[in-house]
């Protein structure tokens, strides 16, 4: 079961009637006179977002999802971005993305588009020039990103037609998640999915009238093409403008008011016994037994399902329904550790698996991924104690080390999926770095192992371990596209007694073995042109990956973990907050000189201001600054999001509680402080996932799913009860229960939908304990407290070390 997200508004009858007029009239728009039928996958293995995409081109044509998937359409041939070989000649073309520092932007910096990046210069133009924009949401990592660019953005005929027509604008969605989070609300409501890319098409006042994600360049048989899109939307501007705005402006009032989360006045804090068990019965009713994840494919990692289900056993250890949870969990944590998504020679975990087994994942790997995946590996081996998942946790860190941090101390985003097979390639093929060939295995590992049953080689012992056929091991249906045909993903298929029984060696040589051999494949990978980095840096990817260190370092008591965490704070405190505006910022960039910088050209409004209500628009006069280029000496970096608040607000509190050193207690206390002046809802309670003043963002919106990354407002209902326990302050208790009352309505109903924040609900209800542990901090026994206190988990804790002189070392609960 795989919910979407935004459908609070669905609820509504009033909301619906004005979707479906959208939906009517952009199907109209699109169809005219000809019926358009679009792509159709009968293959489980392409991306979600693509899959979403479909349902999302499909209602702007006015189809019916059943009618489409009979067509029997295929899908196109996937094809990579266009940062290579090539991009060393020069450049044909160069818009002003190239003085962007979003690798995303940057990447299409030399489309024959004349791209805007999100500012006040676009809408200016588009206000001046009359002219419909054209926005297109990506990011770096994104593979269908890169196949738009290739097939739509790089051609010529296309480009024209919308530098003439149009007013272009690119935006990284990791770089302005406010402005994703609004088009991609709109999108997802007037087709029922979403993804990326998406692509909208807004009035000069910012107000969306069609929307979805990929368009294929032109036409094939009865499939509209980008081309066809855009002439038909050209067309309709020329001869039927008022009703396009007209409509745009009805959704997006049936939106504002359908997306509204809070508190009903007399409303009550929903009961946490009742809310936790209705979110394990609906995460057991979606659970798949035989690999464990929460659907048949593709399969994502959910650790926000896998927090919630071991926090589900630690108060339900005694019924079948805790002893259910906590199964389900864990054994969904070691098929993932086994399977294919996770990297055996390089270490980390890719984004999903296209199957149901977590076999043959798509091959990018995010920050948060690796972030929120430490800490579930953590917890299930305070839970089990089980050496597999605390090996997995530590393996997950050393691929974050090594990989995606910056010497300043500060974590990269993301790995692409992409990379060129060779050095002599000039077409990059989606996992290329990651998949090996027998024959490339039997080469590098062709020593005969003494003792071995029938003289099997180190190969011979690999491949059977890892599941490595001669053919490839790598179904057809798992690769529409012949990218990885003869190619081997491994997977573990048997255990290390299983493999050592099979070949009459010892459990130990075996171990030596394979790890001899994981180290030579990883030597071979080095070598491999690698995939694209992502170098921005996140204030809310790193405080999760905050998070991610701390807990680890904790648990496992290892001194080196610990340290990289204080390195990431002392990062964030130095790099992404302004001391002056005593604000986070939202990101910062590795430049060209391997030195941390910011963006230097981004809007910055006056955020007094708001919307003319006659006219619907800003003017330069309602502005303090806007865009231009680099040289504009208002230009200012991305003020943080309700996101990078909360996660960092929750990552310095786990570093605290690990270190126990007040200063991050004093910096996460600020923080909250902070983040309730700029996102407090004081009338309907909640957080609001941007400023609420920003006149350039038409919704007011509050995140009500846990999905790739918790919500915010789930981790802030946390962070607000850990505060008020550790400061004394009695109204961070209440604007948590304030908080949780306002999503009540989604918690009772589907609770699934927000398993972090049901924590949160379930925290409340059992109350935090703090543990107090009395002795000098440097003292042996006091750190075997401290040990003893941080092997298990103990969700509803605040640990609190207290310095005590006249008296032994007591621990108090």
């Amino acid at each position: 079961m795989m919910l979407r997200l935004g459908f609070a508004w669905s609820t509504s009858s009033n909301t619906t009637k004005h979707i479906a007029q959208a939906r009517l009239f952009t199907g109209s728009l699109l169809r005219k006179d000809t019926p358009y039928t679009l792509y159709n996958s009968r293959c489980s293995g392409l991306p979600q977002a693509l899959q979403f995409g479909q349902k999302s081109v499909l209602a702007s044509t006015g189809l019916s999802w059943d009618s489409f998937r009979s067509s029997g359409a295929v899908f196109f041939s996937m094809a990579s971005g266009s940062d290579g070989p090539d991009t060393l000649k020069s450049p044909k073309h160069t818009n002003r993305l190239s003085k962007e520092k979003s690798s995303y932007l940057l990447q299409h910096a030399h489309n024959p588009v004349d791209w805007y990046p999100w500012g006040q210069e676009a809408f200016d133009k588009a206000q001046s020039e009359d002219k419909p924009i054209f926005l297109s949401v990506g990011y770096s990592t994104c593979h269908w990103c890169h196949v738009m660019e290739r097939e739509s953005f790089e051609d010529e005929e296309i480009g024209k037609i919308l530098s003439e027509n149009f007013v272009c604008i690119k935006v990284d969605r990791e770089e302005r998640p406010d402005v994703d989070k609004v088009y991609m609300t709109f999108v997802q409501a007037t087709s029922g999915g979403g993804g990326w890319p998406m692509s909208v098409w807004l009035t000069p006042d910012l107000r969306p009238f069609i929307g979805g994600t990929y368009f294929p360049p032109r036409d094939s048989g009865r499939r509209p093409g980008l081309k066809t899109v855009l002439l038909r939307i050209i067309e309709q501007w020329q001869s039927n403008r008022e009703t396009l705005k007209s409509t745009g402006e009805r959704v997006l009032e049936a939106l504002r008011k359908g997306t509204e989360i809070s508190a009903s006045p007399g409303e009550t804090l929903p009961s946490g016994p009742d809310v936790a068990n209705r979110c394990y019965q609906q995460l057991a009713h979606s659970y798949e037994e035989e690999y464990g994840g929460f659907r048949e494919a593709p399969k994502f990692p959910s650790p926000v399902n896998l927090m919630f289900l071991m926090s589900f056993w630690t108060v339900n250890r005694t019924s079948s329904e805790g002893a259910e949870a906590l199964q389900m969990a864990l054994h969904t944590l070691r098929m993932m550790a086994l399977g294919g998504i996770h990297d055996h020679v390089a270490q980390g975990f890719h984004r999903y698996s296209t199957d149901s087994s977590w076999h043959v994942p798509h091959f990018e790997k995010m920050l948060y991924d690796q972030a929120q995946l430490a800490v579930a590996y953590i917890t299930a081996y305070q839970v089990s104690g089980e050496c597999l998942f605390a090996d997995v946790a530590r393996d997950v860190l050393l691929y974050v080390s090594r990989d995606l941090s910056d010497k300043s101390g500060g974590f990269y985003s993301a790995e692409d999926a992409d990379s060129f097979p060779t050095v002599e390639s000039t077409e990059k093929r989606e996992g290329a770095f990651c998949v090996w060939t027998a024959g490339e295995i039997r080469e590098l590992l062709p020593d005969i192992v003494e003792g071995a049953a029938g003289g099997a080689t180190q190969a011979d012992i690999f491949m059977h371990h890892y599941g490595v056929k001669e053919q490839g091991n790598v179904a057809p249906d798992q690769d529409p596209h012949g990218e990885l045909q003869g190619q081997n993903v491994l997977i573990v298929r048997y255990s290390v007694e299983l493999t050592a029984a099979h070949f009459s060696i010892s459990v130990d040589r075996l171990s030596e073995l394979l790890s001899d051999a994981r180290a030579k494949l990883a030597e071979v990978r080095k070598a491999r042109p690698p995939p694209h980095l992502d170098t921005k840096m996140l204030a809310s990817w790193n405080g999760l990956m905050l998070s991610g260190f701390a807990r680890v370092g904790a648990v496992l008591g290892d001194k080196a973990l610990l340290e990289r965490a204080e390195r990431a704070a002392c990062f964030l405190q130095e790099h992404l907050w302004d001391e002056e505006g005593q604000r986070i910022l939202h990101s910062c960039y590795r430049g060209n000189n391997m030195e941390v910088e910011q963006v230097e050209s981004t809007v910055y409004v006056n955020q007094m201001n708001r919307f003319n209500a006659k006219e619907g628009f800003i003017h330069k006069s309602d502005i303090s600054c806007f865009y231009h280029d680099d040289s504009n000496p208002c230009a200012s970096p991305i003020a943080g999001f309700l996101d990078d608040y909360a996660f960092v607000v929750s990552g310095v509190l786990d570093l605290f509680e690990a270190t126990q050193r007040v200063r991050w207690l004093q910096w996460a206390e600020g923080l909250q402080l902070r983040q309730d002046q700029l996102f407090w809802d004081s009338h309907g309670s909640g957080y609001f996932c941007s400023d609420p003043s920003d006149p350039t963002v038409l919704l007011a919106l509050k995140q009500d799913q846990d999905g790739a990354e918790p919500s915010a407002n789930s981790v802030s209902a946390m962070n607000l009860l850990r505060l008020s326990h550790l400061t004394g302050r009695q109204d961070w208790i209440q604007r948590s229960q304030e908080l949780l009352t306002a999503f009540s309505d989604r918690l009772i109903k589907v609770p699934i939908a927000l398993p972090d924040m049901v924590r949160s609900v379930m925290a409340q209800h059992y109350t935090l304990k703090q543990i107090v542990i009395c002795g000098q901090p440097d003292a042996e026994d006091t750190a075997s407290l401290i040990s003893c206190v941080n092997s298990l988990f103990l969700p509803h804790k605040i640990p609190d070390v207290q310095i005590v002189v006249s008296q032994p070392n007591i621990l108090m609960y």
